[in-house]
């Protein structure tokens, strides 16, 4: 390891050669303010264009100032951040892009979130010093999940390093030139009309309004008030250990109960978990894969849990379309058991019950309106919201949600197990798909049901686990460009296994697109993981077979795992895209 020293503001550091000045700033606890500058979670990739200018500094011995980064130390050199010359060169940057800027802070979906806003705020510009022509585009309100206002694009391009280099869906990029410059698709097309999986993991790393989520906060509103509509509520598991973040509460706290009691103070008829339908999809998946094992089925066999990671799949994989699982995700699953066994339990219409759905992603409002995602013409899901959205709601409710009291998911569908809470990490789905294959296929007790090998932050995580005579071989991906890499090695027929996870997301649903912003802070995922663990071994069940409502569910409704009725209601198919 070559090393440079070089001085900071009067204080020497010596750093690995390479090393930008604001990374090696960072180490001395110097702020250097950056707008285009993001280091990606996976620790790896990093957008440094430069193209902002937010961050300039003065070197000794340079004309011009320098942007901190993307400019390699130097053995020797000599920075000063907090120059006179540097300060007033930054605040000009942010005033200029503040020019071109619309002026609807109040109304903006970033307001109080938006990092040009904040950076202006803490400079103290309370003027537009530079008026003239400012650009003017038509807002991209086409799917179902994103929407892009380009009016408000500061061309950091935070979203085409995320979109091409960290996911590789290559939707996002510069067009045009000049005054006309824009991020956007080929030939500006809509969103609808591209390849876009909508992660949602664009509008994650966004620092302006210039991508944001569908608010669908409004619709629960209105059916909330819609007096003819029974209304009830499902929350996905990684929902529980990040909403605490938007009230001030430390990263990984679990807010199970108070989420519980916030939902019910907000008027839903009935709040139910989505860890239900986890624990019915292990079910079926863990049954559809002994059935290719045993009868000489396509393998290996690909989760389908991930609406992001199918769009990717049907677009980028189309001719592999036999290897995924049929199942439906567990949003869609709760959905169609709601609108049908629930809703006959209940004595309601299904065409009057409303399902709302909490969750970590933006592809699930895509998911929820998907044509073959409805029975009978009734959607399984009406409505899905974001964790920002619900923490939206309940602060527009004025509920002190630090003080509620722990509250009880409703049942028959809020019972479920440890195996169908770690869903929402990155190898969740495929440790609790074994816990029950192993069982099933061995008829003998899993004493440990801590599958560690499948855990953990890794990209791509691959383990073999001895069940009877056989080596299951398994392999897990997070975020689309490492599910590239393992599907492109499945088409060359260069890796084997019987079961694959991907999930879209980086990390899994805990870094879903629709989760509390938090950018480069791998801290904050981790604790999030290790929330979701702790409940897991908190629960007195935590295999998804052995929970007693899933067991009802087959008995006075279903039938068969994988049978007729279950296939009609709980499985899906795919396109070619």
């Amino acid at each position: 390891m070559s090393l440079v020293t070089l001085t900071i503001n009067n204080k020497k550091i010596q750093v690995e050669q390479g090393t930008t000045i604001l990374n090696a700033a960072k180490t001395l606890n110097i702020n250097i303010p950056t707008l285009c500058h993001l280091k990606l979670h996976d620790k790896k990739t990093e957008n440094n264009p430069g193209s902002c200018r937010v961050c300039v500094v003065e070197v000794q011995g340079r004309k011009n100032l320098a942007p901190a980064c993307c400019t390699p130390v130097m053995d020797g050199m000599v920075v000063k951040t907090n120059s006179i010359k540097a300060i007033k060169a930054r605040r000009n940057m942010v005033e200029l892009l503040l020019s071109d800027h619309p002026q609807e802070c109040l109304l903006c979906e970033k307001n109080t979130e938006c990092e040009l806003q904040s950076l202006a705020a803490d400079m103290g510009i309370k003027s537009i010093k530079y008026t003239g022509e400012i650009s003017k585009f038509p807002k991209d309100t086409s799917s179902f999940s994103i929407v892009r206002d380009l009016d408000k694009c500061i061309l950091c391009k935070r979203c085409v390093t995320m979109c091409n280099e960290v996911q590789t869906v290559e939707v996002l990029s510069a067009v045009d030139r000049g005054f006309d410059t824009v991020i956007a698709p080929a030939f500006s097309a809509p969103m609808i009309e591209t390849n876009c999986t909508f992660c949602g993991q664009c509008v994650a790393v966004c620092p302006t309004g210039a991508l944001t989520e569908v608010n669908n906060t409004s619709k629960v509103w209105d059916a909330l008030d819609n007096k003819d509509k029974v209304v009830i509520v499902q929350t996905a598991p990684a929902i529980r250990a990040a909403l605490g973040e938007e009230f001030g509460l430390e990263p990984g706290t679990v807010v199970t109960g108070k989420m519980v009691s916030a939902l019910r103070a907000l008027g839903f008829n009935k709040v139910f978990d989505t860890d239900f339908a986890a624990d019915l999809t292990i079910i079926e998946e863990a049954t559809e894969l002994i059935h290719r094992l045993e009868h000489g089925g396509r393998l290996p066999m690909l989760t389908s849990c991930c609406p992001g990671w199918i769009k990717f799949f049907e677009h980028q994989f189309s001719d592999l379309l036999d290897i995924p699982s049929t199942c439906k995700s567990p949003q869609q699953m709760f959905g169609a058991i709601a609108k049908t066994y629930l809703a006959e339990k209940m004595g309601v219409d299904p065409k009057n019950l409303i399902v709302v759905s909490v969750m970590p992603c933006l592809a699930k409002k895509y998911e929820a309106a998907r044509p073959e995602m409805s029975n009978n013409g009734v959607p399984d899901v009406d409505i899905v919201i974001s964790t920002r959205e619900l923490a939206k709601m309940i602060k527009e409710a004025g509920i002190d949600f630090s003080s509620l009291d722990d509250d009880n998911f409703d049942n028959p569908l809020g019972e479920s197990t440890g195996a169908a809470v770690i869903f929402g990490a990155t190898g969740g789905v495929m440790e609790a798909a074994l816990r029950t294959a192993y069982e099933w296929l061995t008829k003998e007790e899993l004493k440990d049901v801590n599958l560690i090998t499948v855990r953990g932050m890794e990209g791509i995580k691959e383990a073999t686990i001895k069940i009877n005579d056989m080596d299951v071989k398994v392999a897990i991906a997070s975020g689309l460009g490492n599910a590239r890499k393992l599907l492109q090695a499945i088409r060359e027929g260069k890796v084997n296994y019987h079961m694959i996870e991907i999930m879209a997301c980086p990390g899994g649903c805990i870094d879903g697109g629709g989760q509390p912003y938090m950018h480069e802070n791998i801290n904050t995922l981790e604790k999030r993981m290790e929330a979701l663990y702790k409940e897991d071994a908190g629960k007195a069940i935590r295999k998804s077979h052995e929970n007693p409502f899933i067991k009802q569910l087959y008995n006075e409704f279903l039938g068969e795992p994988y049978g007729e009725k279950a296939h009609d209601l709980l499985h899906t198919t795919y396109i070619k895209r």
